[in-house]
């Protein structure tokens, strides 16, 4: 009887350590009540509570939490897209109370504020800016929601704009439009470089006449120069003709050189030669007028 009794004694320490004694995690916390009322908060490690009159109401962790919100809303253009917004929150050690108490839903009230601020912010922007913005956009919901939180005991960490997802045919149409632009840029860049190969060229061609037309003036000007001094020299040796007889001679001489290469090539055909040949001292004459003739002619050209 003795034993039994002990052994009763015993096992009902054993059961009111076993409900009076409770562990709490790192980084948690368990709040505690008496019949129904706020009692205290335990922090992690070893507790102890008053069996039958103390209760664990709820564990609660003080990690970082991500609440990941889709929301829909349409831009300044009246285009419809989805964004994808990653809130991460925890609960503030001094303010365990608060955040148990005061909110019947917290991550129903998060999402809330997100949608709040997600449908004032994106109307007010063009779709192709609502990418470049992103930063904006999670900046004012983390502002937005820290200001308010903050009362329940919650501090809003970071706000993500994780997604932005227009309808398929709206992607389609910036894809197409992005690849015409860049199909325009290509062809103005071709068009630039074929522009800078003919000014090119047309500067080498401008050049190629200016070199040509001093290398035909200097030319001239040695055949004149060695054509004055061919007759000076004729007639210093043969003082009994004039400068123009000599020049005449000259004429007919490279007239009648010239009319043996041509009858030499092989690649001649017909000559007409305008004049007699029975008259032959008329031909410096006529070629003096041949020239005047088409002299006269470019004038009236």
């Amino acid at each position: 009887m003795e034993v039994f009794t002990l052994l009763v004694i015993l096992l009902s320490i054993v059961t009111l350590l076993y409900v009076s004694v409770f562990t709490v995690a790192q980084q948690s916390c368990a709040i505690i009540e008496r019949f129904g009322k706020f009692c205290r908060i335990a922090k992690p490690g070893l507790n102890i509570m008053i069996p039958f009159i103390d209760q664990i109401r709820t564990r609660l962790s003080l990690k970082i939490c991500q609440l990941d919100v889709k929301v829909e809303t349409k831009t300044q253009d009246n285009v419809f897209i989805d964004l994808m917004i990653s809130v991460q929150h925890r609960i503030l050690p001094a303010n365990i109370y608060e955040a148990y108490y005061m909110l019947q839903n917290p991550t129903m009230q998060i999402e809330a504020f997100v949608f709040d601020v997600i449908r004032a912010q994106v109307p007010k922007i063009l779709l192709d800016n609502v990418f470049e913005k992103k930063d904006d956009i999670a900046n004012a919901v983390k502002l937005e929601l820290s200001d308010v939180m903050a009362e329940f005991g919650y501090e809003i960490v970071k706000a993500l704009v994780t997604d932005i997802s227009p309808a398929l045919n709206v992607k389609a149409a910036m894809n197409e439009i992005n690849a015409s632009q860049r199909v325009r840029v290509a062809a103005m860049e071709k068009g630039e470089a074929e522009k800078i190969l003919k000014v090119k060229q047309a500067e080498a061609e401008a050049e190629a006449s200016v070199l040509h037309g001093k290398g035909l003036a200097g030319q001239r000007h040695a055949i004149v120069t060695g054509l004055k001094d061919s007759v000076d020299e004729f007639v210093r040796q043969v003082p009994e003709l004039s400068q123009k007889d000599v020049m005449e001679m000259v004429l007919l001489i490279q007239y009648i050189d010239t009319l043996k290469e041509i009858a030499g090539s092989s690649k001649s055909n017909v000559i007409f030669v305008p004049h007699s040949p029975g008259n032959v001292s008329d031909l410096a004459t006529q070629i003096r007028e041949s020239i005047i003739i088409g002299q006269q002619m470019n004038k009236m050209k």
